[in-house]
């Protein structure tokens, strides 16, 4: 959250308040499996006018003096020959809070789970530390962060012979695409050198995720930073409460102990 704010030229130490706002926007996922709606939407229209009042007042700060950011690029750029109104920059700020912390904190923590649960792998990449970008992609196909994707059809089209109606609300199960043992070999494997690895954990086409490059840019200073600071990553327990989501995979809590090594 701290990067993402930097990105956008906001106060860091807002992180914790940007943070309950993200959280407020990723919980409105949970309605879908039956969750309570009705507070998750009070929950989210209050955290939408908070950060909509927050970011009117940056916005136009920065249309005044633009200083460089993020923010002041989108204030300043004019896509197609006209300038961006504060709603859509408000809600590409909203979307990038939201989509660029919670995906990166899973992406993570579910590299740790798998380290943990599969010492020969953690092994490889600690042997070959060029292995580990080749495993934060096999952390984000076998432990996807973001597990489905809420669609709606614009027209009817045949998938695998079921035929979808035009305006039909579909749900992508990014999660099982990226096990499906009709692309991927032993697909249940966990292996830090599986090549190719075309999985789908950031989407595809125009909709591939805007955010990739950085969330794989954090999640590899994270784990090299980790791994070369401890000589031993132990889960304090196989319990861990997990993220309560429907669509985002990880966990809430992680307790690990760790055994320090003699820094690289």
């Amino acid at each position: 959250m701290m990067v993402i704010a930097e990105l956008l030229g906001l106060p860091i130490d807002d992180w914790r308040r940007l943070a309950g706002w993200s959280e407020a926007i990723v919980n409105l996922g949970n309605t879908i499996a039956g969750g309570d709606a009705g507070r998750a939407a009070t929950e989210f229209m209050r955290a939408d006018a908070e950060m909509t009042g927050y970011l009117a007042a940056v916005i136009a700060a920065r249309r005044a003096q633009p200083t460089g950011d993020l923010i002041s690029r989108l204030v300043t750029a004019e896509p197609g020959g006209e300038a961006l109104d504060a709603p859509a920059i408000t809600r590409f700020c909203q979307l990038l809070l939201a989509a660029g912390t919670e995906t990166t904190t899973n992406l993570i923590d579910n590299a740790v789970l798998c380290f943990a649960a599969h010492p020969d792998q953690l092994a490889a990449v600690r042997a070959r530390p060029d292995l580990l970008p080749h495993a934060i992609e096999e952390v984000l196909r076998y432990r996807t962060p973001v597990q489905a994707m809420f669609r709606t059809t614009r027209c009817a089209v045949e998938l695998d012979g079921t035929r979808i109606p035009a305006g039909a609300f579909v749900i992508a199960m990014i999660g099982a695409a990226n096990r499906d043992p009709g692309r991927f070999a032993e697909p249940a494997r966990f292996d830090v050198a599986r090549a190719p690895n075309p999985h789908l954990a950031f989407g595809h086409g125009i909709h591939f995720c805007l955010g990739a490059p950085l969330s794989r840019l954090e999640a590899g200073i994270a784990l090299d930073e980790l791994l070369g600071r401890f000589a031993r990553l132990e889960l304090v327990t196989q319990d861990w409460p997990p993220r309560p989501s429907f669509h985002v995979h990880g966990p809430a809590a992680l307790p690990v102990r760790v055994h320090r090594a003699a820094r690289r």
